[in-house]
């Protein structure tokens, strides 16, 4: 698996202290639709709307008790996605996460990036909440999935999947150092963002995002935007500061 660590200088203590304007609830749009969402449409850099955003659903499936204790890296290209298709792949692959988990009881709440490059061809970087009891179930089924959405035999190397800290139960039992890994590979995620973007988070470590084709990164409905603005709305009618 790629390395997850994040240089000190510049990086965030927690994943709750950092300050991009809007807060985890803000009702402030990040990004319009239409042409940037278009499937051929090509980008190169996570946007400062797009970061923003996903800083906010990661703040949000905290506050909503859903915390991610996953990191799934899948490389599409690697197994014979090409580059224009990885978008569809990847929407399969968390569609088939999201119902295994909801069919045994469990909630889900994710973010995800899609990168390029020559070196490691494209691929997606997962953050997500699996529940415990799913774990498991989730980790013997994705090889699966893979071989139902690429329709070839699985290759070694394709999905790396750990616990968001290197231990299963983290987020329960160690709450602040969960929060310290979460926002050390939220900024691995983020780290092929703008420059304007990174600023704003001082994130230290940069690399290029390549070249990816369609939708950039994206997050479950549960932690996006409407989600976050109906939560805001729903505590300020209720007298509450959020």
């Amino acid at each position: 698996m790629e390395n997850l660590t994040v240089e000190a200088a510049g990086t965030i203590a927690a994943v709750n202290t950092i300050t991009l304007g809007p807060s985890a609830n803000s009702a402030r749009r990040t990004g319009k639709g239409g042409a940037r969402n278009h499937s051929d449409r090509e980008s190169f850099a996570l946007k400062s709307a797009q970061v923003e955003n996903l800083v906010a659903a990661t703040q949000h499936a905290l506050k909503i008790g859903l915390p991610f204790n996953r990191m799934i890296t899948v490389h599409w290209e690697a197994a014979g996605v090409p580059l224009k298709d990885m978008p569809q792949a990847t929407g399969r692959f968390i569609d088939l996460l999201s119902k295994t988990v909801t069919r045994k009881g469990g909630k889900v709440a994710w973010v995800w990036v899609h990168e390029g490059g020559e070196k490691k061809g494209g691929h997606v970087h997962i953050l997500a909440h699996v529940p415990e009891h799913v774990i498991d179930v989730v980790t013997n089924l994705q090889m699966g999935w893979l071989k139902a959405i690429t329709g070839s035999v699985y290759r070694r190397g394709v999905i790396h999947t750990k616990p968001i800290g290197q231990r299963r139960g983290l987020e329960k039992n160690n709450p602040l150092l969960h929060r310290e890994n979460l926002n050390s590979v939220l900024m691995y995620i983020l780290k092929g963002s703008s420059t304007d973007a990174a600023r704003k988070i001082g994130l230290v470590r940069l690399e290029p995002g390549g070249r990816v084709i369609g939708k950039r990164c994206g997050t479950s409905q549960n932690i996006g935007l409407k989600a976050r603005t109906n939560t805001q709305i729903a505590a300020l009618a209720q007298g509450i500061t959020v």
